[in-house]
């Protein structure tokens, strides 16, 4: 029981602060503020449901992937760093103001996947820390029953965390109604500019790996 508590506990607090549901919940509120609140529920089910498929894979089969087709660890962090390093700087600098400049349309689709679960929600952290943990053996465990036990309790885990995604943006609303609009804007602010230093932190990580800390 000890052993499966643990590894329960060391998939959800180890992806906890990468994902961090919580900063991001502003984010997602102003990208979906011009939408109904059950488009707003529906994309924040969506995008809990692609969050935990997403990382589901990376635990499971994502050092194989990336073994496959020659990818190292530290490659996948400087690349997935320059992505969330890049929405990170539009969001930054543009706000969250549609590319076309117009109001949004609230009967248009909007895409759960980009840029809402990848890389707001998922992003190149998380699937790299969702990768080393799967590509450690786990301890204690001496047979196959004992691995299908903590591999239960690590997708136990997973859908902890897509439960905490799902409520962080389905009450994102209630979070920042306080603020107004105006706190709302230095609230996404706020966080696209902790998301780039994110996707900076994760370009040095990846970089100071290949260089051995060496510049």
């Amino acid at each position: 029981m000890h052993a499966l508590t643990q590894s329960f506990l060391l998939v959800y607090a180890g992806l906890f602060p990468i994902v961090n549901p919580v900063g991001s919940a502003p984010i997602f509120l102003a990208l979906t503020s011009g939408h109904s609140e059950a488009t707003r529920r529906s994309l924040a089910r969506r995008v809990a449901v692609n969050g935990f498929v997403l990382l589901l894979g990376s635990l499971f089969v994502g050092s194989h992937v990336l073994t496959f087709f020659g990818i190292t660890l530290p490659v996948l962090r400087i690349a997935g760093g320059l992505a969330v390093a890049s929405f990170g700087w539009l969001l930054l600098r543009d706000g969250v103001e549609p590319s076309g400049g117009g109001p949004v349309d609230p009967t248009a689709p909007v895409d759960a996947f980009y840029p809402l679960t990848m890389p707001l929600t998922v992003g190149p952290g998380s699937i790299s820390v969702a990768i080393a943990l799967g590509a450690q053996r786990p301890e204690g465990a001496t047979g196959l029953a004992d691995i299908a036990l903590l591999g239960a309790a690590a997708i136990a885990g997973l859908a902890a965390m897509g439960l905490t995604i799902f409520l962080c943006y389905r009450f994102a609303d209630r979070m920042v109604k306080l603020f107004g609009a105006s706190g709302i804007n230095v609230l996404v602010r706020l966080s696209a500019f902790i998301l780039l230093c994110i996707g900076i932190q994760i370009i040095w990580s990846g970089y100071s790996a290949l260089t051995g800390g060496h510049p």
